[in-house]
């Protein structure tokens, strides 16, 4: 177990505090750029996330001070014990900024703090997209009822915000489009596919990659439905699932041997995947705006996409295809078509990789947390004058 804490507060300097859970995947990329940022900027940055993910681990080098804090990924019986954790490092840390990272960490951080420290809630999606009947109503009205706890909402897309107005979720709120570091994410050359393809122990063969999380909210499901018919057109077609969840042993059941598909975990070099993809898949249900078609058009690689809130704004129409979520056979057409026309495929990476450069630069996110933070300190120093 590593230790609990690492890293004092330094007097004098604005202190950030990011609570994260979860600490892999997208929510973890987009809290990293931030903490990365402000550390750049000269601020005093903590993060309190749990151990058994990158997060912690990857802002610990960076310079953060980390605060181990035990939670789940769901709502459980814990939550009192994970609000006193999670209280516990706050009144350590002393923070002028609290930014929660998705749903978890907005419940426990809210009841926690209750409004007394300026206090950034970035859903990455809404929590209730995820659930049905009472779970649904209940987590609406969670989210209604602690907007009275929020300083500020930090919605990643448009779609996101509408949606969360549309259902009586309103307050204080900033867009700030998810952003990817163009400095990582580069294209490659034909070649540098072949060396891609070669380095990951991979068949020089059409290859299809979806990075995420391995769960009913990504659709992965739904794209091994679709993989018969893409392997029907294209009998070498492969399929590389990178990434790690609780659905791993489901999609494994659904994989049938010599089908080209395989499942490779969570990996730290996924640019590496990009860069050996003729296509990126990304099949999800719902998201507040995805990473994953952003790394891939960042990468310069066609994406076939669904159309969904946080996606749809994100995927420039010349940049791929874009199918209606839960729809194997679309997603089939679409993906066997890309991997049949290379030029196609070509042709819609260069498209993603300029609408990237123009819209989805992640320092310019950074920049408008990094104004958020300012002004929500100043204001809370206005208000201590009175």
């Amino acid at each position: 177990m590593p230790s609990r804490e690492t890293g004092a507060s330094v007097p004098g300097r604005l202190h950030v505090l990011h609570v994260a859970q979860p600490t892999t995947e997208g929510v973890a990329g987009v809290a990293l750029t931030y903490v990365r940022d402000q550390l750049e900027r000269g601020w005093d940055v903590s993060v309190a996330c749990p151990s058994d993910g990158w997060l912690g681990y990857e802002t610990r080098e960076l310079g953060a001070g980390v605060s181990w804090w035990d939670a789940t990924r769901e709502p459980g019986t814990d939550v009192l014990g994970e609000s006193l954790r999670l209280g516990r490092i706050i009144a350590r840390r002393r923070p002028d900024v609290v930014h929660l990272h998705s749903a978890k960490a907005g419940l426990v951080g809210r009841l926690v703090l209750r409004g007394r420290t300026p206090t950034i809630f970035q859903p990455h999606a809404w929590s209730f997209l995820a659930a049905t009947g009472a779970t649904r109503r209940a987590a609406l009205a969670w989210e209604r009822y602690a907007m009275r706890w929020t300083s500020e909402l930090l919605c990643v897309s448009e779609s996101e915000r509408e949606l969360g107005v549309e259902h009586g979720i309103t307050g204080p709120t900033t867009v700030a489009a998810n952003g990817v570091d163009l400095s990582i994410l580069r294209p490659v050359s034909d070649q540098g596919r072949k060396a891609a393809r070669f380095r990951l122990g991979l068949t020089d063969a059409p290859t299809v990659v979806c990075v995420g999380r391995l769960a009913r909210q990504k659709g992965q499901e739904d794209l091994l439905a679709a993989w018969p018919k893409v392997r029907a057109r294209i009998p070498d077609a492969q399929l590389m699932l990178v990434g790690e969840g609780p659905d791993r042993e489901l999609l494994e059941r659904q994989v049938e041997p010599g089908s080209g598909v395989r499942l490779v975990g969570n990996r730290t070099d996924v640019p590496l995947w990009l860069a050996a993809a003729d296509v990126v898949a990304v099949p999800s249900r719902w998201e507040g705006m995805a990473l994953a078609p952003l790394e891939a058009m960042a990468s310069a690689r066609s994406v076939v996409v669904t159309d969904v809130t946080g996606i749809a704004e994100s995927v420039p129409p010349l940049a791929g295809a874009m199918v209606p979520p839960g729809s194997p056979d679309d997603l089939a057409m679409e993906l066997a078509t890309r991997l049949e026309d290379p030029q196609l495929a070509e042709d819609e990476g260069w498209s993603g990789r300029a609408h990237v450069e123009e819209h989805h630069d992640a320092a310019r996110s950074a920049a408008d947390l990094a104004r958020m933070c300012l002004r929500l300190t100043a204001q809370r120093q206005r208000r201590s004058l009175v």
